[in-house]
Parts: structure tokens; sequence; C-alpha cells
């Protein structure tokens, strides 16, 4: 399916085709405050981090789910770090 994420290496927004999944994707159901992570997703370029709010998906390049063990407070600092590039 298509959907849109931002995309903090090239600085926009983009469309891209991504399968979410029961075989590429973590979901965090505990989620309890709005910027808690809610899905991790591995794709072909990286990694799809959605938090429980209503912002799009930040895309982390060449990582994957298994990188940071699956462990959400993990992707929250990835997803800080790719955004403060």
């Amino acid at each position: 399916m298509e959907i849109v994420i931002c995309n903090p290496q090239k600085g926009r927004l983009e469309t891209i085709k991504a399968s979410i999944n029961e075989t590429n994707t973590t979901w965090f159901d505990d989620c309890q405050e709005l910027n808690d992570i809610y899905m991790i997703t591995d794709i072909d370029s990286g990694l799809l981090i959605r938090e429980n709010n209503f912002c799009y998906p930040v895309l982390a390049y060449d990582v994957t789910r298994a990188d940071i063990d699956y462990d959400p407070r993990k992707a929250k600092k990835l997803k800080v770090k790719a955004m403060s590039k």
C-alpha cells in the first residue's frame, strides 16, 4: 500500500509503497502517551517508525528491527536522531 512518510534525509514528506504485516512489523500495543512508539516496520530502505499520534511515520535508513533489538526505547532514540539531521 502507499503511505506518506517523513524522510528526514531528504527533508520532506514522500509517498512510498510499503507492506505492513506481522512478518515485518512489531506493534507495541501498550502505548499510553502520544509520543510512545506504536509500530516499527522493516522496509527495503530501512525502518519505519510510527508514534502513537497522527504524525507521519519517520524513515531511518540502513537499520532494521533486529539492529535495535525490537526495542521501542531504541526506536525512539533512533527517530530523534534521524529527525535532528
